[in-house]
């Protein structure tokens, strides 16, 4: 049986109810603020006009993501391979999901929001990268934000060394760019640019090119 409708859903599971339903808020609170000043990581959702979903990591020093005026949500553009898979979606469709998280930490924040790319020169100017003012700040207005339970961490052992790989097991990030891209250069060379290009454009706003 394929599952097509609320209502099969519904025949399976249980209506949601209680602290499920009633954690939801929809501003930040104290919590929320506490929560982004403590964390360095994010995926970002966005869609296209057309429904097709990417999801992005987003990351920086704890608090890369704090609130502005009017209760926004807001961080800095920084660099990437300028496929700009996410800004494309938004300028496209502004409705957003992030999924923020802090190492160590099994719950995570959800916020539901709309977003809006700003060039404002003060609003890029504080959110400098390095010494270099932000070319593009992304500003969510917050629709919902609440707590998810640590259930799926727990699952996943995510935090826990223990449960890690040994790191000659970990897949290999160069030799996929590699093969995916179809790039003709050995591995060795393309890892020693891929540092070069990692390390040159960290803090920077903008983005590398390693696969041109």
């Amino acid at each position: 049986m394929v599952l097509t409708s609320r209502d099969d859903l519904r025949m399976i599971y249980r209506e949601a109810r209680g602290g499920a339903v009633d954690k939801v808020i929809h501003e930040l609170d104290h919590h929320c603020r506490d929560f982004l000043a403590k964390s360095p990581f994010m995926v970002l959702s966005t869609a296209d006009a057309n429904g097709t979903v990417d999801g992005s990591p987003k990351g920086g020093e704890p608090g890369f993501a704090r609130e502005i005026d009017g209760g926004r949500v807001a961080w800095a553009d920084s660099s990437g391979n300028n496929r700009l898979d996410s800004f494309e979606n938004l300028v496209a469709n502004p409705s957003v999901a992030m999924l923020f998280m802090i190492p160590g930490l099994n719950e995570t924040l959800r916020i539901n929001g709309t977003a809006a790319l700003l060039t404002d020169s003060d609003l890029c100017e504080s959110f400098s990268l390095g010494d270099k003012p932000a070319k593009v700040v992304v500003a969510v207005t917050v629709d919902e934000a609440y707590m998810h339970c640590a259930k799926a961490f727990r699952r996943a052992s995510l935090w826990e060394p223990e449960s890690w790989l040994e790191a000659e097991a970990l897949p290999s990030g160069v030799e996929m760019l590699r093969d995916h891209a179809a790039i003709d250069a050995p591995v060795e060379v393309l890892a020693e640019r891929y540092e070069a290009d990692t390390k040159a454009t960290l803090w920077a706003p903008g983005g590398g090119n390693l696969d041109e």
